[in-house]
């Protein structure tokens, strides 16, 4: 019974006539553009953002974690920071916002790992050590840096042995292995000149000097801080002026050729015509040096000198 049913019903459809589709509400083709490919971008950085935020919290809550750094996350972080650094993007105390977020994103994608804001700027200022230790001791003769081997390269033992004694939190870096010094100097170069860490004259004049007067041999002598020179002019300058306020004897005046002594040469001069003279009598009066030139000249020379002077 059933059998027969189906059958019935198949042949019912198959006889149906074909009604014309309504097919305009169907995707025919598929377009890429600019606005998806930007919605889909950012849909994709907020929703990393958000698991950013859900991590961090979580960590937080949690007992705290000491983040292990790799070699390749080191690049990756320096990659992004020079790029930065170049753009100007620097902050006052450290980088812009989008840095931050720039750095997170691309060493999670570099090296599966998640960091924070924190581990960047804990990171940041182990770097900031490194280049201020190892650039003041580059600063010295007999030391290099091994480009292939990442550490500092010492011309001898003993260069080595007198630095230390004079800068004891140096001696771990004997044959601490630093890598991407280029980028760790690209970045923190411009931060001790200008930025962060930088001193400004009064304060570089302020600071106490703890010092040997006595150099260190075989180091070759330090060059005097500019506060400090500064400090030498001005001592120099005020000595001089409170030497000259206590003298008794009378300043010296420059000597100065009299009108009168001026006019009489320049009626010497024959043919010499009037408004001429008073031109030249102007010029001569104002400049004791042209008129010690006039009078070594021959009397022949004078007028035509004189006529020649603008």
């Amino acid at each position: 019974m059933d059998d027969l049913l189906l059958t019935e019903v198949d042949s019912e459809i198959a006889d149906m006539p074909n009604e014309p589709l309504d097919d305009l509400n169907l995707i025919r083709n598929v377009q890429v553009t600019t606005e998806w490919n930007n919605f889909r971008d950012q849909l994709a950085n907020d929703m990393f953002a958000e698991y950013l935020l859900m991590a961090e919290s979580k960590s937080k809550r949690g007992s705290r974690v000491y983040l292990t750094w790799t070699a390749e996350m080191d690049s990756a972080l320096l990659a992004v920071l020079v790029e930065h650094h170049n753009n100007g993007d620097h902050a006052q105390n450290g980088w812009k916002p989008h840095v931050y977020n720039a750095a997170i994103k691309h060493v999670f994608e570099k090296c599966s790992v998640i960091i924070t804001e924190d581990n960047m700027s804990s990171r940041c200022k182990t770097f900031d050590k490194h280049y201020e230790v190892i650039s003041k001791i580059l600063s010295h003769s007999g030391f290099g840096w091994d480009w292939d081997n990442n550490k500092l390269q010492i011309d001898s033992e003993e260069v080595w042995t007198k630095y230390v004694e004079a800068n004891k939190a140096a001696a771990c870096y004997k044959t601490k292995v630093v890598r991407n010094w280029d980028a760790i100097s690209t970045i923190y170069s411009k931060d001790h000149a200008n930025g962060e860490g930088a001193m400004t004259g009064a304060e570089i004049a302020e600071e106490p000097a703890v010092e040997s007067n006595e150099p260190s041999p075989g180091l070759p002598p330090k060059r005097q801080r500019t506060g400090e020179a500064i400090l030498c002019m001005l001592g120099d300058m005020k000595t001089s002026f409170h030497d000259a306020m206590k003298s008794s004897e009378p300043l010296q005046l420059p000597q100065v050729t009299p009108p009168a002594e001026i006019l009489a040469a320049l009626d010497m001069i024959p043919d010499l015509a009037r408004s001429d003279k008073l031109c030249s009598y102007g010029k001569l009066i104002l400049s004791e040096r042209l008129f010690q030139a006039l009078m070594e000249l021959p009397m022949e020379l004078r007028k035509e000198w004189l006529l020649m002077l603008e």
